[in-house]
């Protein structure tokens, strides 16, 4: 490999070809931000872009390179962590689920439905992201039939949305009905398990009940006080996050974000507008820091990316929009979907399950990252949490212990 040539089209490979052993973290943090620019990055790995996916969503979302950045840094280092180190399943459906609201506000609804189904596959509660196209069907038909007087349209999107989120139901059901046939179907009444004859048959939610004691207010028992103490710091972040954005955006919650500004819904078309919008400076602004891997790409463009100038364009379009942040009408589904798994978590499931139930929602990482910022010491305390558990769950987990 020629690295003299290589580096007159990315400096940055001069640093990774020289420094091999010491690049490495620089280089993952390179090909999100500009991509693989040359030859030399080729070894690290297309698929890498797919795990920038976190940094370049939280981007669109709160306008906010640094908040974007602190946040995927705390998902990384969440308290959850030794389950995305085992074989479990919580980090493949944070990866689908994650990567499917990305491309749902980079208005790929198509393969956002993919990925979201396949967080299906990899979690019950992925159905919960059917959530989003919700949200989005209901915004865009309430467009449609009150703007732009179009009742064929608002019909339209109503059937579009609900087709997407049958998608996203379909390995829950699929599941199920593989369930019943192998166990109900061609048996006598007899031998049918109690599920079996049940007006809708669901095996899941019959394993849960019968054998591990799921239920809502079941596990409420002065002996499982230790596991309400276990999950207390997440669910108090939880808690603590649905609070602050109720209090700051009332009007917003109340009315599940349809007394959003005309400005605040423009810039969010993308859920708010039944009309397929043009690419945004927010899509632009992502792509620039997520998507780059042309050969030809010369280094004015690249300097201006490391100077924040795209940041700025940004800002100029959106004005004050800039200053929302997590208190953006855009947050708002991410925050009904947390409120309902964190009560779910509460009433319902072991409540010790709440630390990695809950350890793929993004809000939560947008609002310690808010915390971090603006108070300190509570910064401090959210990272003290996050590797006390990451060294507790090590110790407990990997030994058999109850932990989550």
């Amino acid at each position: 490999m020629n690295t003299s040539s290589s580096t007159r089209f990315c400096p940055y490979c001069r640093l990774v070809c020289l420094s091999f052993r010491k690049q490495f973290s620089r280089h993952w943090f390179h090909l999100s931000v500009i991509g693989q620019c040359w030859r030399c990055l080729v070894m690290l790995f297309a698929m890498w872009r797919l795990f920038s996916r976190p940094f370049t969503f939280t981007v669109i979302i709160l306008k906010d390179p640094t908040a974007a950045l602190q946040a995927s840094v705390l998902f990384c280092f969440n308290p959850a962590s030794i389950f995305y180190s085992s074989i479990y399943s919580e980090s493949l459906y944070a990866l689908f689920s994650v990567g499917g609201c990305y491309y749902l506000v980079s208005r790929a609804n198509n393969i956002a439905v993919l990925w979201l189904a396949l967080s299906g596959f990899a979690r019950s509660n992925g159905v919960l992201n059917a959530g989003y196209f919700g949200f989005q069907a209901m915004h865009q038909a309430y467009d449609a039939f009150y703007l732009k007087k179009s009742a064929f349209l608002a019909l339209w999107i109503l059937i579009s949305g609900a087709l997407r989120c049958i998608c996203i139901f379909v390995p829950f059901i699929t599941f199920q009905s593989y369930g019943y046939y192998n166990m109900c179907l061609g048996r006598s009444s007899d031998e049918m398990r109690p599920w079996c004859k049940a007006r809708i048959p669901l095996l899941y939610n019959y394993i849960q009940s019968h054998y591990w004691g799921v239920g809502f207010l079941r596990y409420f028992k002065f002996k499982q006080l230790p596991n309400f103490l276990l999950a207390s710091p997440i669910l108090s972040l939880a808690v603590c996050s649905i609070i602050y954005y109720v209090k700051s955006r009332p009007e917003i919650v109340r009315s599940l974000g349809f007394q959003a500004s005309v400005e605040e819904k423009s810039s969010m078309a993308v859920i708010f507008s039944s009309q397929k919008p043009q690419r945004s400076n927010d899509t632009q602004f992502s792509e620039k820091y997520s998507s780059r891997n042309q050969e030809n790409h010369n280094l004015k463009s690249r300097k201006k990316i490391r100077q924040g100038k795209d940041l700025a364009e940004g800002r100029t379009v959106h004005g004050s929009l800039e200053k929302l942040g997590y208190t953006s009408a855009f947050v708002l589904p991410f925050i009904l979907q947390v409120g309902f798994m964190a009560a779910t978590a509460f009433f319902v499931m072991h409540v010790q399950v709440a630390t990695r139930f809950l350890s793929a929602s993004p809000s939560l990482y947008w609002f310690a990252s808010l915390i971090m910022t603006s108070h300190k010491k509570w910064g401090y305390m959210i990272w003290v949490y996050c590797f006390a558990y990451i060294l507790l769950g090590s110790l407990l987990f990997s030994n058999f212990y109850p932990f989550t």
